[in-house]
Parts: structure tokens; sequence; C-alpha cells
């Protein structure tokens, strides 16, 4: 069995793993009879416009139930900063309520301030109710009274929750909450006061099924004029980058083909004007710094499989918007689990040039992506503790990926390393490599590295901006991205275009008689997301996000995000560089 069968072999076998994995977690009926209580969970409040700045709950002086109960939660949901807790709402199933007391609660002076400062922030709520996330405000600011007597901004709480549930047949299958603005308090004046908070529930038939409740957030963060504009600009872009793609293959493979005419017709004088003939004794002269190119190898081919897998889940239905904590679940598992594919790409790659040193190129590989990854975690989690904020991981979850990364994660990228080792091959130049390494002359600064990195980052980037700017809508706002379709056709052109640029750029590189393409390779590929990470800086500057808290978040994990993907584009980009430069001297060699 051959490397690139027992990688695919892996990857199948990890998937069928996945997928047998979520089916049977994700099973359950949400059946229930008239009357029975189903719970509603109260989760997190936060500013609207810092999605990662979000509190408990009870933070806030609402009305607390004896005792408060946290939800048990898998790793995801406390990776997403979810706090599910009970709460003293009692929504049976179909029975109507009207005017429900909740409690009856006497704030006090620095509880009045709490309220004001949430309202002012533009606070959020959020619920869950049968696995249904909802939402509702805090309260309002009115910047001016009406009345001439009354002038300044005055601000109100809402004291009155309506619940307007749906359902089919003994399953829940749409809730909303309104915050009634007849029903307010004003708290504008720093006083104790005394509230009563109340609520109401309305149950309605629906004709729509069970399976298809989740459409409602789709629509809803979708709307259908901007599903228009939306299909619209991916399909002009898709046709731009198709022209474009073949234009660049055309160019390449015309000049590539007048170049083995010329080294074939014997002519002296037309063989000397292919520089990249004479590099034939230095191109696959192995780089330097061999372990930790191997371990941006093994790191690449691994992230891009835990990308793939992704793919698939949300293609088989698994990942869906407000699944709470699925993504980050998945996440976590895929990355353990591939550790394998990590090791045995390090460990192969390294074994083809010497049998010796490949437990170092291993090693960096265990530590080159999350070593940096988990120094900016805690310095994260250190933010978030001292804000109160929920994005502060519990001590029992870090101890819980602590231990996955120890007794899984690592034995499992040993264990690749080893197999990796164990059926090694050699590594097959189509030329032999000369011992003394080949002057390079100079080059102009159009011809150096930053330069190429720029043209081999700048194009693909441009051909994902615009799902770039939705997927970051996603992450950093309230709009729910439910075309994983188009996303992952991007990520095929993103892949497709990175290959043919990278194609180009060796030619040239070799053509002026530079043999130290590996390394540069590598940077030219993976440099589309130093373009990612300034887009996402410029995304920041433009939206209403603010606050340090917010600020530490969005930058140390867009970084995480864009250093990731500059590992796996620069993977593909070497491997693509090296089947070109194999062919064009092995066609060489063979005439």
């Amino acid at each position: 069995m051959g490397p690139e069968a027992f990688e695919m072999s892996l990857v199948l076998v990890l998937l069928t793993i996945l997928l047998t994995f979520s089916a049977t977690s994700s099973a359950t009926d949400h059946i229930y009879n008239v009357g029975d209580n189903v719970p509603l969970f109260v989760n997190k409040i936060g500013p609207l416009n810092n999605p990662s700045e979000t509190y408990q709950y009870y933070d806030l002086p609402f009305c607390l139930p004896d005792p408060v109960i946290q939800k048990k939660e898998s790793i995801g949901e406390v990776l997403c900063g979810d706090r599910l807790t009970n709460s003293l709402y009692q929504l049976n199933f179909r029975q109507n309520k009207n005017e429900e007391r909740l409690c009856q609660k006497k704030l006090r002076v620095s509880e009045v301030r709490k309220f004001k400062d949430a309202i002012l922030s533009d606070f959020y709520f959020q619920m869950y109710y049968d696995d249904l996330p909802l939402w509702g405000f805090v309260g309002k600011v009115e910047a001016e009274s009406m009345s001439l007597s009354e002038k300044g901004t005055k601000y109100y709480l809402f004291t009155h929750l309506l619940f307007d549930a749906l359902y089919n047949g003994n399953q829940v299958i749409e809730i909303r909450a309104f915050s009634d603005p007849e029903h307010v308090v004003d708290i504008t004046e720093d006083v104790d006061i005394d509230i009563e908070f109340t609520y109401s529930v309305s149950w309605n038939a629906t004709s729509t099924q069970f399976q298809n409740r989740m459409e409602k957030y789709s629509k809803a963060s979708l709307l259908p004029v901007r599903q228009k504009i939306h299909w619209f600009s991916f399909i002009n872009s898709v046709v731009i980058i198709v022209l474009l793609m073949g234009l660049l293959t055309l160019l390449i493979m015309r000049r590539l083909k007048n170049d083995l005419r010329k080294c074939l017709s014997g002519d002296e004088e037309e063989d000397k004007e292919v520089g990249w003939k004479y590099l034939h004794g230095d191109v696959f002269r192995h780089p330097s710094n061999i372990p930790l190119f191997c371990a941006v190898l093994g790191l690449g081919t691994q992230l891009l499989t835990m990308v793939c897998i992704l793919f698939l889940l949300a293609c088989f239905g698994v990942l869906y918007p407000y699944n709470r904590g699925a993504l980050l679940t998945s996440l976590v598992f895929i990355y353990t689990l591939t550790s394998m594919v990590a090791g045995y790409s390090a460990a192969a790659f390294h074994n083809q040039f010497s049998v010796t040193g490949w437990e170092r190129s291993v090693l960096l590989t265990g530590i080159l992506y999350l070593g940096p990854f988990f120094v900016m975690v805690s310095f994260l989690n250190t933010v978030a503790i001292s804000y109160g904020a929920t994005a502060a991981l519990p001590f029992g979850t870090i101890l819980v990926i602590l231990i996955i990364y120890a007794f899984l994660a690592i034995p499992l990228l040993g264990l690749g390393g080893l197999i990796g080792y164990c059926i090694r091959s050699e590594f097959q130049a189509p030329c032999a490599t000369k011992q003394i390494p080949r002057e390079i002359p100079s080059l102009a600064w159009y011809r150096r590295t930053p330069c190429q990195m720029f043209i081999g980052g700048l194009l693909p980037f441009s051909a994902i901006a615009l799902q770039l700017h939705h997927l970051y809508a996603s992450m950093w706002g309230y709009k729910i991205y439910t075309l994983p379709g188009i996303l992952f056709v991007t990520f095929i052109i993103l892949i497709v275009l990175t290959a043919i640029l990278t194609i180009g750029l060796t030619y040239i590189q070799l053509s002026v008689e530079d043999h130290e393409w590996w390394w540069r390779s590598v940077l030219c590929g993976g440099s589309t997301a130093i373009f990612m990470f300034a887009y996402s800086i410029y995304f920041y500057v433009r939206s209403n996000m603010t606050g340090f808290l917010q600020l530490s978040f969005f930058i140390g994990y867009n970084a995480s995000i864009c250093y990731a993907f500059f590992l796996m584009l620069g993977t593909i980009s070497f491997r693509v560089s090296s089947v070109f430069v194999r062919h064009i001297y092995g066609a060489v060699k063979s005439e």
C-alpha cells in the first residue's frame, strides 16, 4: 500500500467513525403530551455588537429559581460560551397562559444601575426551549422624553415576556419571545424600586414538520432578495475565476511546451534560453531545516483532512445552525483523531531523505500549531476571567481538553509517525543531485520572495473575498451561514487557483535559475492567509464591535484561523509544485 492510499484509507475510517457517532448521539424524539413540563433554559446575555462578550443570565438581577442548577453541557457548548441554567418560567406543552406572575422583586440601587448599564449597551438575552433558541432585549432607551417637562435620556426595563409557540401534533416546532413595550418600568432614577415580572404563553398549531423546524432560522438570516444577490455575486465570481484560471493555464502550458521543444531541438542557441534546464543537479536538493518543513507538511495535511471532513458532516446534516456546540465539539475530536494523519505525513516525508531524526519532525508537528494556539487561548481566557464573561473556560473543561490531548492526540501522533517510518520509501528524483550547490544569480526585486508572495496571495484572496465577508459576518455577527455548498465550491476554487498560481510562480523562479523553490512554494501558497487576516482587521474597523475583550478574541481567533489556512494552503502549494517540477525534469530526462 502506497502513502497516498494509506492516507485515503485512514481518512475514510475516521469519517465513518464520526458519522456513526453523530448519528447515534443526535437521535431524540422530542415528543410530549399535553401539559408536560418542557423546561425553558436561560443561557446568556451580552451587548448586541460584541458577540464574544457574553455573561451568565443571572449576572443581571432577574428572578432567581431556588436552587440555580446549570445544565450539563458538551465541550463544544462550553467553548461556545453557553451556560444553560434552569428558570422559573413554566411553559407546559400546549397550555396557554396570560399575565402569569414570575416573581415580585425589589431592586436595590446597585441592581438598578446594572440594568441601566445593560440597557445602555443594548443587551440581549438568549434562552433555549426544546433545543430551540429564542432571543429578546432587556430594555430600551429613549434619548429624549416626549414630555417637555421631562427632558433627557430615559431607561425602560421590560417586565413582561410573551412567548409565541407553534406545535405539530405532540412536538414543538417553533417558539419566539417578545418583550411587551406596554409593560415597562422607568428605571432612570437611581432609587430602590419594586418590580413585578410576568409572562404569557400562546400555543398555535402549524403544518410544519419537525424535521424542517430549523429552516426558520435559515430563512431569517438570508432573505430572498439578499439570497438572489448572494447567488448572482457568487456565479459572477466563479465565471471570472474560471476564465482567469483558463488563461493562466493556457499561458503556462504554451510557454512550457516551447521550452521543452527548445530542449529537444538540439540547437545550442535555443537551449541556452531555457534557464531551468541547467538546474537539474540542484532542483531536487532538499530544503534547509527539514524537520520544520516536514512539520509544516504534516500539519497542513491534517488541517486539510479536518476541513474536508467538516464539509462532509455539513453535507450530511450533522452540522447545522444552532446545533449547540456541534461545530466546536467536532473540531476538537476531528483534530484529535487526525493527529495520526499529521504524524504519518511528517514522518513519511522526512524518511524519504533520512531514516534518522524523524522523531523531531513528529515532535515539531505536535507543537507547531497547538503551541502558539495554547498560548493565545491562555491569554484570552485570562481576559475573559477578568471580565467575568462566559467565554472563560472552567477548570474542568481545560482539564478534559488536556487529557484528550495527552492521552489520545499525542499517542495517535506518535503512532502515525511510527507507521510513516515503517512504510517509508526513498526520495526518487528524476535527476541526480550535485554535491556543490549551484550559485543563484542576483534577482530583480519583483522576482524575490516578498513580491512573489504578494502575487500568489492577492489573486486567490480576490476570488474568495465575497464568501469571506459572509463567513466573517456569520462568525462575528448574527448572520447564519446556511449555504455550505457554496462555501465548499469556493474552497475548491481557492485550492485550484492557488495550485495554478504556484505552478506559474515556481516555473518563473526556475526560469531565472533559482533552485530554492521548496520553501518559497510554501510561502507563496500560504500568503493568501495574510490577506485574509488583513481583511479581518478591515472587517473589525467597519463593524460596531468595541472593547478590549471583543478585540482580543477577534484578533486571537482570526489569527489562529489564518495561521491554519497558511499551513494548509502552503502544503497544497508545495505538493502541486513538487508534481510539476518532477514532471518537467522527468520529461527532459526521458527525451
